[in-house]
């Protein structure tokens, strides 16, 4: 169960920075390239993935190719979901983006429907629509972001799933997904003739270490916890929604509605619904 704590804890970590960003003068677009740099460069050292060169990878360059435009994408998209509403509803709208997949899991991939799974798809749809009541500071203003990074982390989640469906092993996987994301945000960057700062390459390597931690260890505990699959799944994902709640709501002084509440607990109660749905159906 270390590993698992470490991934949560690293998550709502790379919220806090993403929280504090502005603070500390960091730039988020040029913090995002470095931090896919220290991603690449962590994945290669750590995971020594192999990468096919007969054609395997090349033949999907639309799905690398998207991934490559998302990942930083929807990094930013955090960032101002963060800013706008604050570390509890944004890590909870992208803890929802399960929704998205477990959709696909019907649609594209094959999964079967159950009553369970119907109940547990329904709790998430309203948990988002909670959620977004009351979003920003005047109540308006947020909803966008929490969309964005639902929508956003749903969609990488799926692509992810269609990569493995060819069979490419997921470090290498992820680590051309990285490389991609890095020479898109560099490019960008460059002409737009971008001077970096010292704070934004600070700032973007402890971001990519923080993410790279985050997939590490996430990767290590379903490692360990081989036969509990649901139960990595759920811990991750409650845990998250649980501690970035703590830290919102005491450290920044985030303050919620009654319906957001409602909603955040909405959300856990999906998360537990959804991942144990085979068990629930065996029952």
């Amino acid at each position: 169960m270390t590993y698992l704590f470490l991934s949560i804890f690293a998550s709502v970590a790379v919220s806090i920075l993403l929280k504090i960003a502005r603070r500390g003068q960091i730039a988020l677009d040029q913090a995002v390239a470095v931090n896919y740099l220290v991603a690449t460069t962590l994945t290669f050292v750590l995971f020594h993935p192999r990468v096919d060169t007969g054609g395997g990878y090349f033949s999907q360059w639309r799905l690398f190719g998207a991934l490559g435009v998302l990942l930083p994408g929807v990094f930013l998209v955090m960032s101002q979901a963060v800013r706008a509403v604050g570390i509890v509803k944004a890590d909870a709208a992208q803890r929802l983006s399960l929704f998205i997949a477990i959709i696909a899991a019907f649609a594209l991939f094959g999964d079967t429907l159950t009553a369970v799974k119907a109940t547990g798809i329904t709790l998430a749809l309203v948990a988002l629509i909670l959620l977004v009541v009351k979003s920003g500071p005047d109540g308006r203003g947020g909803w966008p972001w929490l969309f964005g990074v639902w929508l956003g982390y749903g969609v990488i989640d799926v692509l992810f799933k269609q990569l493995a469906k060819t069979g490419l092993a997921f470090t290498g996987t992820l680590l051309v997904s990285f490389v991609i994301a890095a020479v898109f945000m560099f490019t960008i960057l460059f002409l737009r003739r971008t001077r970096f700062t010292l704070p934004s390459i600070l700032g973007g390597i402890v971001l990519g270490a923080l993410n790279f931690a985050n997939i590490y260890t996430y990767i290590r505990a379903h490692q360990v916890l081989h036969d509990q699959t649901a139960l990595v799944f759920t811990t991750m994902n409650i845990g998250v929604i649980t501690v970035a709640t703590i830290v919102g709501m005491l450290i920044f002084r985030e303050k919620l509605a009654r319906a957001n509440l409602i909603g955040l607990a909405m959300a856990i109660v999906s998360i537990a619904v959804l991942f144990n749905a085979e068990r629930f159906t065996a029952a």
